[in-house]
């Protein structure tokens, strides 16, 4: 297990630790902003922090049938960690602003599924692939991420997450920024707003 120090100093090493004024996929604002597409441009350094997350959903989840991301974010973090469980691993991808399956893609009846997704902030995400895998009559088993950045206010799953690192970073809405974030020009890096 990678202590929270070790994974932190990863996360700056990579540059996936970011600082300015973001506008994350959720709508909230952020002095801090969690990039893990520059995380998992170093699989050797990536690789680290997903046999570690691996490990706790291996002792938190004992059945699981296949394996859900999100795109963009969650698709290479979803593909590790079904390499390393072993696990089908699918993604859903948007299409006039909806998840759905593509590429030949589906979900079992019946069948155990896992939501991995690269950062977790509210879940949204996460949530709108859960409506595929409800209507595919399947079982959710729970969501995975590498970070958590939740907070009780912004976090829309109230049960079954696990992450490798849980980072505390405020949020705020764009009618309530401090003054230190107002004066800082935003960035968007997300994917959510991609046409």
């Amino acid at each position: 297990m990678l202590s929270h120090k070790k994974s932190l100093n990863i996360l700056r090493k990579t540059d996936a630790l970011l600082e300015g004024h973001f506008i994350l996929s959720s709508g909230l604002h952020s002095s801090k902003y969690i990039q893990c597409a520059k995380l998992l441009s170093f699989p050797s350094q990536a690789d680290k922090i997903c046999k570690s997350l691996a490990a706790k959903i291996k002792r938190k989840f004992k059945k699981i049938d296949l394996i859900l991301s999100p795109a963009m974010g969650g698709v290479i973090i979803g593909y590790e960690i079904g390499k390393i469980l072993k696990k089908e691993t699918i993604f859903c991808e948007r299409v006039k602003g909806k998840f759905t399956l593509r590429r030949g893609f589906y979900i079992k009846k019946n069948s155990k599924v896992l939501i991995i997704e690269d950062v977790i902030t509210t879940g949204k995400s996460s949530l709108e692939c859960a409506k595929l895998i409800k209507k595919a009559k399947a079982s959710l088993v729970g969501f995975a991420a590498i970070i958590d950045r939740s907070s009780k206010q912004s976090l829309k799953i109230k049960k079954n997450i696990i992450s490798h690192l849980k980072i505390n970073v405020a949020t705020y809405k764009s009618n309530n920024l401090p003054k230190e974030l107002r004066i800082i020009p935003i960035t968007t890096p997300g994917s959510r707003f991609i046409k």
